[in-house]
């Protein structure tokens, strides 16, 4: 445990900062399941329009510096592709 008020101080933030990316990670999830549940109904316009929201997601992760950019490049080929094999 640390003694120093600084470091009690740090130990918050970053316990809060944690807790807001793993929301924002589960946010991106939630989406991707949604895309992808379109996507295998064949519902097209609806899937295109999950992708874009998806897409904006991970590219505003990375700009907040949730993930990494070679990650959400990987995550966003893979959904892609996965349109195309469907």
């Amino acid at each position: 445990m640390a003694n120093i008020k600084s470091a009690k101080k740090r130990i918050n933030v970053i316990e809060r900062q944690t807790g807001e990316n793993k929301s924002y990670k589960s946010k991106i999830a939630t989406y991707v399941k949604k895309y992808k549940l379109a996507v295998d109904n064949k519902e097209t316009e609806n899937a295109q329009k999950l992708l874009s929201e998806v897409f904006s997601l991970v590219d505003s992760a990375v700009s907040k510096g949730i993930m990494q950019k070679a990650t959400a490049n990987r995550k966003k080929s893979r959904l892609s592709q996965y349109t195309s094999s469907k």
